[in-house]
């Protein structure tokens, strides 16, 4: 896709008047060169350096950090909406998805701007402060400290959050989008005439920076994002995870300045999507108005533009239209593709990301692609293509984006046989009227503890082994007991639907404890709580995080914490002086939860016991891969050759037109999204996974149709008929007005 995407940015450049011939001295070492004609910004000295001209390496350098930015801001925003703002994964999944949409709406926008007002330097550089500017504030949005007045660790307004969230995001779509169609095409006007070999490999490595910024920030951001960081209260760290690609955009920004005196400008040329959209108007208003029989039919309905454009450009027109026609079906390709930062970064969360001694985040999944896009490419150009070439297998363009296709929604079964499998290791959580029970002895005896049709002993700091389910209606009494005591009775409402653990700590001393947990810890964060059995009121510091005033014998509330080892602080008078405060937990994987009980040794020192309430993720994210596989593979063989067929069949003049049609075929994919995010409701995520991919597959079919009866076409052969034409149209003019001779006085 992001190969798709530079090309979609690149426009062939204007022809350049060259002062003279370059010597080779000047292409082996880096100095000043002869001055082109510069588009009427006068007579200036461009530099080279080994042949290239020096500009392009600050638009590379431009583009790393850009895209750095981007893609490192993208990786982490799913989880900001469901983590730190708080919306549940379905209007996370849309805003994100709105957002995307925006970032391929808005190139049209960054395109007339450039093509018709400011040209694409001063584009560039307007709309990269509107984007420099959009990062910052979604960091300063993730801070925590910013409106959290009592210091809890929790904003007491989230409104504000969100509204500065919103804005930042409107601003970077309007920067990423203006610049999208300028930065790539601003790089080709850097070369002159007779520099294709150059210009070419300028593009290979403009598409290596590109994926190199996105792999660098897939990989880091994650790994800032669960940093603990805050002034009053630790919380993982989003102000830094948005802050460092907030600062790569302002040094993108300063770099591109930097090499301001190097570039070639040339001033806006018009634009030519307002003329394409004007001729088309023209011709549907024209056909409107002529609709009645008396008018004959014309072959094509662009012809009905005759009346007031040249036959040349609707000749063009008509080539985009038809290739405009094929882009109908593509939007659901992008559904899929993007969701690989929204579902399946939620999909990621279930799972679990220990791949041997490796420790992989959720959002750091995506970097999957970015590392096969790089290894893919060269194996899919010189080894697949021509292997079906040879087998005599006429893969044109048009069965390679089919075929891709294919690939994404085999890609999305895939996802849903793994979902399947992380849906059999989730616990089974109380629904209708069932409750569900777990006791745990905290006490020094064994304990019979009687339920309805069920007894359970348990020995001294010991639980069931899990929660017991039970039908609220007929949990009428619950007795317990121990020897050489008499029978103890609990009475208690429970309220249906949840889980509840009983502390017990001799048979007339219990307590009944609503967990507050009836689902597995969301984001693959770990559910912790703890159980005080001193004597009187404790506070537990663990990772930066208070759990304050637990009373004896009592249980807090869960507080989430991401994976690893964790420093548990136990703040108690009865702990002996001498002993240390200092405690550390098990190594904590991935969405579970665990109960820690705090107990007095015989030495007065306190000890961690811990029991697990839920399982961790045993589903590894490694399953992943094969799915990210088949969808980068699709990914290769769509977007990049559609990118080239969609070339192939334009007019040269048309090419921002195609582009920014291929870019709406991207948000109008997040839109579909979108509908079927918000529509849909299924109660379990592999059906939803299923119904995208049958889409795709239907879209598919019906876009190999389509492929069966389009007529390649070779528009460079079309323009030549044209001017051939329009020669001998001159020639006729000329014969019809032959140039006199000079007439004598005598022949007068």
């Amino acid at each position: 896709m992001k190969l798709g995407r530079l090309l979609a940015g690149f426009q062939p450049s204007s022809c350049f008047a060259m002062d003279g011939p370059v010597g080779e001295q000047s292409r082996l070492l880096c100095g000043p060169r002869p001055s082109l004609c510069l588009g009427g910004n006068g007579m200036s000295k461009p530099w080279s350096c080994f042949g290239y001209p020096l500009s392009i390496f600050f638009i590379v350098v431009n583009e790393f950090c850009e895209r750095f930015s981007y893609y490192g801001m993208r990786a982490i925003l799913i989880l900001y909406f469901t983590n730190f703002i708080g919306w549940d994964d379905n209007l996370s999944t849309a805003i994100y998805h709105t957002f995307v949409a925006l970032c391929y709406l808005t190139p049209i926008l960054g395109a007339l701007i450039a093509d018709s007002w400011l040209g694409k330097f001063k584009t560039i550089i307007s709309l990269s402060i509107v984007y420099t500017i959009g990062q910052g504030i979604i960091s300063v949005s993730s801070i925590n400290d910013l409106t959290d007045y009592d210091h809890d660790g929790t904003p007491d307004s989230l409104p504000v959050h969100v509204a500065l969230s919103m804005i930042g995001l409107a601003l970077i779509a309007l920067g990423t989008g203006g610049i999208k169609p300028c930065v790539s095409a601003f790089g080709g006007d850097q070369f002159e005439e007779g520099q294709e070999k150059q210009r070419n490999r300028f593009f290979s490595i403009f598409y290596l920076a590109i994926n190199a910024g996105s792999l660098l920030s897939t990989i880091i951001t994650p790994i800032l994002r669960v940093q603990q960081c805050g002034i009053h209260s630790q919380q993982a760290c989003y102000p830094l995870a948005f802050g460092v690609p907030a600062a790569l955009m302002a040094v993108s920004l300063i770099v591109f300045v930097i090499g301001s005196r190097m570039y070639k400008k040339f001033q806006p040329q018009g634009n030519i999507m307002g003329k394409v959209v004007k001729c088309i108007g023209f011709s549907i208003k024209n056909r409107f108005r002529h609709r009645s029989k008396e008018f004959p039919k014309r072959e094509h309905w662009l012809d009905w533009a005759k009346e007031k454009y040249d036959e040349r450009l609707i000749s063009q027109i008509k080539m985009v239209t038809r290739v405009m026609f094929l882009y109908i079906p593509l939007p659901m390709f992008w559904a899929l593709f993007d969701q690989q930062g929204s579902r399946w970064t939620l999909q990621a969360t279930t799972m679990n990301g220990r791949i041997g001694i490796i420790e992989i985040q959720p959002d750091q999944m995506q970097t999957v692609n970015a590392i096969l896009i790089v290894i893919m490419v060269p194996i899919v150009d010189a080894v697949v293509y021509p292997l079906i070439a040879k087998c005599g297998f006429n893969f044109t363009s048009l069965k390679k984006m089919t075929v891709g296709m294919f690939l994404a929604s085999m890609a999305f079964v895939v996802a849903a046989i793994v979902q399947v499998e992380i849906d059999k290791t989730l616990p089974v959580f109380p629904q209708g009227n069932e409750v569900q029970i777990k006791v745990l002895n905290i006490g020094n005896d064994n304990m019979t503890i009687s339920f309805p049709g069920e007894m359970v002993t348990l020995g001294q700091m010991s639980q069931t082994k899990e929660y017991m389910p039970f039908d609220v209606n007929k949990l009428t009494s619950i007795n317990i007991s121990a020897t050489g005591s008499p029978v103890s009775t609990i009475s208690q409402d429970f309220e249906k639907g949840h889980r509840y653990t009983l502390l017990v700590w001799a048979p007339s001393q219990y307590r009944v404890v609503k967990d507050g947990l009836n689902k597995k810890p969301e984001k693959g964060e770990n559910g912790i709580r703890f159980v005080n059995t001193f004597n009187e009121i404790i506070s537990i510091t663990m990772d930066g995080r208070v759990f304050e005033n637990i009373t004896s014998h009592n249980v807090s509330e869960y507080q989430f914490f991401p994976s690893g080892k964790k420093t548990i602080i136990v703040n108690s008078t009865e702990i002996s002086q001498g002993c240390t405060q200092d405690l550390e937990s098990s190594n904590l994987e991935f969405g579970s939860a665990y109960t820690y009980v705090i107990k007095r040794e015989g030495n007065g020192c306190p000890k961690l016991e811990e029991f697990e309430d839920i399982p961790p993720n045993t589903v590894n994210m490694a399953l992943q891969i094969p799915q990210y596989f088949l969808l980068t593979c699709g990914e290769v063989v769509f977007s990049i050759t559609g990118l080239e067929f969609s070339y192939s069949q334009a007019p040269s003049n048309m090419k921002s037109v195609l582009q920014a049609g291929w870019l709406l075929t991207v948000a109008f994919g997040n839109i579909i999204v979108l509908i079927v995010a918000g529509a849909g409701h299924f109660s379990e995520q592999w059906a939803e996974y299923i119904l995208f991919a049958a889409l795709l597959l239907v879209v598919c079919v019906i876009f190999a149709i389509m492929a069966k009866f389009y007529t390649y076409i070779n528009p460079a052969e079309v323009e030549a008929q044209f001017d051939e034409d329009e020669k001998k149209k001159n020639a006729e003019k000329n014969d019809l007005y032959p140039t006199l001779g000079p007439v004598s006085q005598t022949q007068m």
